[in-house]
């Protein structure tokens, strides 16, 4: 199952998803790094796949044909980072 990072909604998609697919939910773009598996905030690019180009703006539709949907049930590892961030955070009394 996937799900749109904007909104959280489920989607009940099959098969590749297009530049232009926007979701049922919100109406956001559905092709964009923020919903791929490859995407990773720690990583080179923000990306884990060595061969895409960088894309600059995460949150809009681009032409990488490198993506891949993240699934639902897949780990989320910018919840993680904001935990540590906010922990961090209190630690120093910032």
């Amino acid at each position: 199952m996937k799900r749109c990072h904007f909104c959280g909604s489920e989607l009940d998609m099959e098969g590749r998803v297009g530049r232009r697919d926007q979701c049922p939910f919100c109406g956001r773009d559905l092709h964009i790094c923020l919903n791929c598996r490859f995407y990773d905030p720690g990583a080179y690019n923000q990306c884990h796949e060595p061969q895409a180009e960088r894309v600059v703006d995460k949150e809009r539709s681009n032409f990488c044909d490198y993506f891949s949907f993240r699934e639902a049930g897949a780990p989320d590892d910018r919840k993680g980072h904001k935990n540590a961030r906010d922990t961090l955070e209190k630690l120093f009394k910032k």
